[in-house]
């Protein structure tokens, strides 16, 4: 459909908004159980949403994009970026339990008055996963405007990242705006592609992963090859886990659940996978392909990382975005 149909379907805007976010928060609980070794053992593999299940930094930094662009009203600039952090995460203690290293890396720049871009520039690991799991709510925001979306992603995204980091945030944000209106799984992926530059780590690993989905063209038979080719040692990079995500969200075509299984029990950084396929699928079907129930477990998310997330109510916050949209 085109951004206009959408705009004039207030009910379809409102549940396609809420399977994003929702999507995103279901896939980041899921995943996070899916690495722990004490559910696998009990398990085997994880397909439920169960009570121990809580968010981590990616679920409460994505609501803090979300609260960042409701605040300055859609209008995203490096100004409000920075008053968002200042407001929720340096006036209320920092980064605490589970946040990556660039996102304590950047508020620690940010303590000591380095500001953006070289707050993401001049930082550790700037070139990992951490701002394309939290860039969500602009391709809510930017529905069938991949362009808007990844120019936004790079005004938010440079924070904390750079180079690869932010290409990776790009590519989500810009996904996610054709998956709002309906695009086809074809072409979602082919917006998040044409963000990331061909000759960079995450280009060729991209390049990498979209041929092992040619050579396998199934799950089960790609499976292993996406996790011994694109393995990065000690620390997930964005070359590593965002063409995974692509591969997955490609070998799936996008459906909810065969997704969040495959990528929930994916290991390594299976949240943030669990997350960004959630996210995806989620926004492409919306939320009537996510249980209520666990919606409802992950409404309100645990502030294991930001203590403002415990106070958000992720429903409230994605119909806000929703109204967003212009």
């Amino acid at each position: 459909m085109t951004r206009a149909e959408l705009l004039a379907n207030p009910t379809l805007r409102h549940a396609k908004a809420l399977g994003c976010l929702a999507g995103l928060a279901v896939g980041d609980a899921l995943g996070d159980l899916g690495r722990q070794e004490e559910f696998r053992k009990r398990y085997g593999i994880i397909t439920n949403l169960w009570a121990e299940a809580k968010s981590t930094d990616d679920t409460e930094f994505a609501l803090l994009t979300a609260r960042t662009l409701i605040d300055c009203g859609g209008a995203l600039t490096p100004e409000a970026v920075l008053a968002s952090w200042q407001k929720r995460i340096l006036a209320q203690g920092g980064v605490f339990d589970r946040g990556g290293q660039p996102l304590h890396g950047a508020v620690a720049n940010l303590q000591r008055g380095i500001l953006p871009p070289l707050s993401g520039r001049d930082n550790v690991a700037n070139y990992d996963d951490g701002a394309a799991m939290r860039v969500a709510p602009i391709g809510i925001i930017c529905a069938g405007d991949p362009q808007r979306a990844a120019a936004l992603a790079h005004i938010e995204a440079q924070i904390s990242h750079y180079g690869d980091g932010i290409w990776a945030a790009q590519a989500v944000a810009a996904s996610i705006a054709m998956a709002m209106v309906n695009a086809s799984l074809e072409e979602v992926i082919a917006a998040g592609l044409a963000h990331i530059p061909e000759d960079s780590w995450l280009g060729r690993a991209m390049t990498r992963a979209m041929r092992i989905c040619d050579q396998e063209r199934t799950i089960e038979n790609a499976w292993e090859r996406l996790h011994t080719e694109l393995w990065t040692p000690s620390h997930s990079a964005s070359a590593e886990a965002i063409p995974q995500i692509y591969a997955l969200v490609r070998l799936t075509r996008g459906d909810f659940r065969s997704g969040l299984f495959w990528a929930c029990n994916f290991g390594r950084d299976a949240d943030t996978l669990g997350a960004v396929v959630g996210a995806l699928s989620g926004a492409l079907h919306g939320v009537n392909v996510i249980p209520p129930h666990w919606i409802e477990a992950v409404r309100r998310p645990a502030g294991v990382c930001l203590k403002f997330a415990a106070e958000e109510d992720i429903v409230d916050l994605a119909k806000q975005l929703a109204d967003l949209m212009r």
